[in-house]
C-alpha cells in the first residue's frame, strides 16, 4: 500500500511578488526552480521565467448553477538559455 499526504503549499499572491521584487533592477532576469518532488527543492530543475498569462480555468458547480471558468494567472517557464540536442523521439 503507497503512504499519500497532503501537500498544500502557500502560492504566492501578486503583493508578495510585488514585495519579493522590491528593489531589484528592472532588467534582472528572473529564473524558477521546480522541485523534483512535492516540497523537494534539493534537486531542483531551474527554468527561465518568460510569461504571465491568465488562464481560464473550468470549475464545475453542484445543482441547477452551470459550471463557470474562473481566471488564474499562470507564470510560464522555459529551459535556461544555452546549447540543447534536439530530442529525435
Amino acid at each position: 500500500m503507497t503512504d499519500t499526504f497532503e501537500h498544500n503549499p502557500r502560492v504566492w499572491t501578486a503583493a508578495r511578488l510585488r514585495e519579493a521584487l522590491q528593489g531589484l533592477p528592472d532588467d534582472t532576469p528572473i529564473h524558477v526552480g521546480v522541485a523534483d518532488g512535492p516540497g523537494d527543492f534539493d534537486g531542483y530543475t531551474e527554468y527561465a521565467l518568460v510569461n504571465l498569462e491568465p488562464v481560464e480555468k473550468d470549475t464545475a458547480t453542484a445543482g441547477p448553477a452551470a459550471a463557470h471558468s474562473d481566471v488564474e494567472y499562470t507564470l510560464f517557464a522555459d529551459f535556461k538559455a544555452g546549447q540543447y540536442h534536439y530530442d529525435l523521439d
